[in-house]
């Protein structure tokens, strides 16, 4: 028989923080870097916890070298061959400590992983990134790469409930993606009706994760920089992100240009145009759950990076926390209709 839960689901457009009480004086007192060590590859990580998401048009190693600058994190797409990461490897050491290796579930993907981590020991971190997180086969997967690779920290992902957290954690997973439908590029809640509100989830995988001293990464659902504050807010370690990151010169994708202006071509990489490219095509049993779109084109993705910092910092400051660590003990997210005034908005 069907089942509903009634509990009450929210998302970032949902909430607010309320604001505290603090004694800092400016947001250039806020410290944003995060150290962590990982339940099962005993490694240690220390960095701003932002992650560029590992889409080919936005983990690029174009991306990787920028934010390496700035002690961010990229998720660098599948899509590199061998001797693009030997080039790349070669030119930018620094940048290593800063990114993971993507790869799929299928075989010649594992075969493709063990080539770049053996050719590249440097890179010590691995993004195991499917649609559908909740199927035996990924667990399993999750174990055979844990085995082939015990010290490398394992994100894997995607799931949005407690209990597949906990379950790929167990089976040797370190930090784990949480989100199902909430991208920008994804059509995932249209196409098939599942998902589940990303602050929630945040909150809940959370807690089941911190649990058993896992992680977890937002994954999806951020618009602007208060997003990423409410993410870090609702328990989140790391926030991954992709729309905030696109058509920046680092970002991958076609540069067009119309009527004067230029765009920069971003997709999802389960939309058609990522199935064309890579494979597999839709065919008559399977559906394109991504979009794909022009975004104005934005120049370097510097500023953008620095609003976003300045952002997350600002929400330090209104809390009372003077460290990123502190902000979700500090957080108290109260329920709202509206979020910001729409007067001037381009809607309106």
């Amino acid at each position: 028989m069907p089942h509903i839960d009634s509990s009450v689901k929210l998302d970032f457009k949902d909430v607010l923080l309320r604001p505290k009480r603090s004694t800092l004086k400016s947001r250039n007192e806020v410290d944003l870097t995060r150290s962590f060590s990982f339940r099962n590859s005993k490694q240690m990580y220390t960095g701003i916890p932002i992650i560029a998401a590992n889409m080919d048009t936005i983990g690029t190693f174009e991306m990787a070298r920028v934010l390496s600058k700035f002690s961010l994190f990229t998720a660098v797409h599948k899509h590199y061959s061998l001797k693009q990461w030997e080039e790349f490897a070669s030119q930018n050491p620094d940048c290593i400590q800063n990114l993971a290796v993507s790869s799929g579930i299928e075989s010649f993907d594992f075969y493709k992983l063990k080539q770049i981590l053996e050719a590249i020991p440097e890179v010590k971190y691995i993004c195991l990134d499917v649609v559908n997180g909740y199927s035996e086969h990924f667990v399993e997967f999750v174990k055979d790469v844990r085995k082939c690779f015990p010290s490398h920290t394992i994100m894997a992902g995607n799931v949005v409930t407690g209990e597949m957290v906990e379950e790929l954690i167990l089976s040797g997973a370190d930090i784990i993606k949480v989100g199902l439908g909430q991208g920008s590029m994804c059509t995932t809640r249209t196409k098939t009706g599942v998902g589940y509100p990303q602050l929630s989830a945040v909150m809940e995988c959370a807690d089941a994760a911190h649990g058993l001293n896992g992680h977890i990464i937002s994954d999806g659902g951020c618009s602007c920089p208060g997003d990423v504050a409410k993410a870090f807010g609702a328990g989140a370690d790391f926030v991954m992100l992709g729309g905030m990151l696109a058509g920046h010169s680092e970002s991958g994708g076609e540069l067009i240009e119309r009527n004067g202006k230029k765009y920069k071509l971003f997709y999802g990489m389960t939309s058609e145009v990522a199935m064309k490219k890579y494979g597999p095509a839709v065919t008559d049993y399977r559906a394109s759950e991504g979009k794909t779109v022009e975004v104005p084109f934005k120049g370097g993705v510097q500023s953008t990076i620095q609003d976003i910092l300045g952002g997350v910092r600002s929400t330090c400051t209104y809390v009372g926390a003077a460290k990123l660590k502190e902000l979700s003990q500090r957080t108290t997210f109260i329920r709202v209709t509206q979020q910001a005034n729409p007067i001037f908005s381009e809607e309106s």
